[in-house]
């Protein structure tokens, strides 16, 4: 159906509208680090600060070693990312181009797994990484020792996989054409040869996708390495923020000085894989 000029003109207002609402916080947060704390609550408030204090960023970033977080957080979230495009990839390979008995129920299953909060599976999760036999210097019965917490093990295991990134390739490997998969096994090429050589290289768009929302996920994690991270060399980034809040005040200049470093490697991932995540959300959901 094509929409009138009027119609598109209003459309374009509304949707320039939303964006502006979106951007406006991101804008705050910029002016508010470069602002001394004697303008950050002044009224009426100002956007632009009378003095630009580009120190904000210098102090932020000496306040804790925030290099050692930085490179936790880098590790973290490109090892989730990383695991969760092969092992899900793999997965949704098998329940959308294999066919075996239980699959349909087995998937099921599996997408039952999303409707159970993290909250409710996290002191489990924590539980069994403590006992975790023969590591941390836990004994055969994972007693004695502090097992797999302080760890890049246990931080990045419980995450290694997930529900919703099977069901979103799955969805995408459904729209592929068996054809060409029927021609590489009549020319003797093994599932996995199929898998690797043609479903994977046709399925960029939504792995960009997946891989985007999962180190977006990643990289803003507080509660989890907050849970199992005692020690101050393994904390992360979110983690490292808190140094600017104590019980009776707040640095607002530094706080969002070190927002805005940390939010800087999350935009840069963004906008290299815009492309293909607008092709992924919008080819992913075609069939089901």
């Amino acid at each position: 159906m094509k929409l009138s000029l009027a119609t598109r003109a209003a459309l374009h207002v509304l949707l320039i509208a939303g964006a502006i609402t979106m951007i406006l916080p991101f804008l705050w947060m910029l002016s508010t680090s470069l602002k001394p704390e004697s303008e950050i609550f002044r009224f009426p408030p100002n956007w632009f600060p009378n003095l630009w204090k580009w120190a904000n960023y210098s102090e932020a970033m000496h306040a804790a070693p925030f290099g050692r977080y930085f490179v936790n957080t880098a590790i973290y979230a490109a090892a989730i990312t990383l695991s969760n495009l092969l092992l899900c990839s793999m997965a949704a390979y098998a329940f959308a181009r294999l066919r075996f008995r239980g699959r349909n129920i087995l998937f099921i299953l599996t997408l039952g797994t999303m409707m159970v909060p993290g909250q409710v599976t996290m002191v489990p999760v924590f539980i069994l990484l403590k006992r975790w036999p023969l590591m941390g210097g836990n004994g055969w019965l994972g007693i004695g020792g502090h097992g797999l917490l302080n760890s890049y093990t246990g931080l990045i295991l419980p995450g290694a996989v997930g529900a919703f990134g099977i069901f979103l390739l799955r969805q995408f490997f459904m729209t592929l054409p068996r054809d060409l998969e029927d021609a590489a096994r009549i020319d003797g090429c093994s599932e996995i040869g199929i898998y690797w050589r043609i479903i994977l290289p046709l399925s960029a768009p939504a792995l960009a996708t997946l891989g985007i929302f999962t180190f977006t996920a990643a990289w803003n994690e507080f509660l989890w390495p907050l849970l199992i991270m005692s020690k101050d060399s393994m904390k992360t980034l979110q983690i490292g923020l808190q140094v600017f809040q104590t019980q009776y005040t707040t640095r607002w200049d530094l706080l969002m000085a070190g927002t805005v470093v940390v939010t800087l490697p999350v935009l840069v991932i963004f906008l290299l894989g815009q492309r293909y995540f607008t092709r992924g959300i919008a080819l992913s959901g075609m069939k089901g």
